[in-house]
């Protein structure tokens, strides 16, 4: 059993608490394939980035705020099979509702649609549009540390994807890496690594919470 010490928790999305890869790499695939460019190449390189930013990163030639709103369209109208990762619900629901946020590189009309399809709803969430800079900047990070009332230094972070490890880190946060079983040898810079919520506890005593990690 391992034990993390902490006063809030915050959670990205995709990847940590729900899995919505098909409908993600659904939408770039079809973007992709709009402007010209092999989906097989411009996939791996958006997941864990704000669509904007990849976009910048992949094609910025093009009218980069008419590619966002496109894809932010394409994104919201498909939540096919898009489900949570196993235990994270649970989990989420055994925690002090004012305690947690959800952080997210997603535009906020993207990820309420996700979160609607598993049946969430969030106290307190920072959504791409909330930061002029995106993960694996900490900006998120901090700003939900601030919106809920504490120290960034009293918080933990769950995320999937190296950029979003970076981000609570530069936070000044530790970090839980959720790798859904997979070999994630681009993860290793976390504090932990877990495959799911499936042996994810907490304990919530009267000015902290101890997150518990069995094995």
């Amino acid at each position: 059993m391992h034990s993390i010490k902490c006063q809030a928790i915050l959670f990205d999305l995709d990847g940590t608490l729900i899995d919505s890869i098909r409908a993600v790499d659904r939408a770039w695939s079809r973007w992709a394939i709009r402007n010209g460019m092999d989906p097989v190449v411009v996939v791996p390189q958006i997941h864990g980035r704000r669509a904007l930013d990849s976009i910048m990163l992949l094609a910025p030639h093009l009218d980069i705020e008419a590619e966002n709103i496109w894809l932010r369209e394409a994104e919201a109208s498909d939540t096919d099979g898009v489900v949570p990762i196993e235990g994270a619900m649970e989990f989420v629901a055994s925690l002090p509702a004012e305690r947690w946020s959800i952080v997210t590189s997603g535009a906020k009309v993207v990820a309420t649609a996700r979160l609607g399809a598993v049946g969430l709803e969030p106290f307190c969430a920072v959504y791409a549009d909330d930061v002029e800079r995106g993960k694996p900047h900490p900006d998120p990070y901090l700003l939900a540390a601030k919106k809920l009332g504490f120290v960034p230094e009293a918080c933990v972070v769950f995320e999937d994807v190296a950029a979003g490890v970076a981000a609570g880190h530069a936070a000044g946060m530790k970090v839980i890496a959720v790798t859904s079983g997979a070999d994630r040898p681009d993860l290793q810079k976390a504090d932990m690594l877990i495959p799911n919520f499936n042996r994810v506890r907490i304990n919530v005593e009267e000015d902290e919470m101890v997150i518990e990690i069995g094995y």
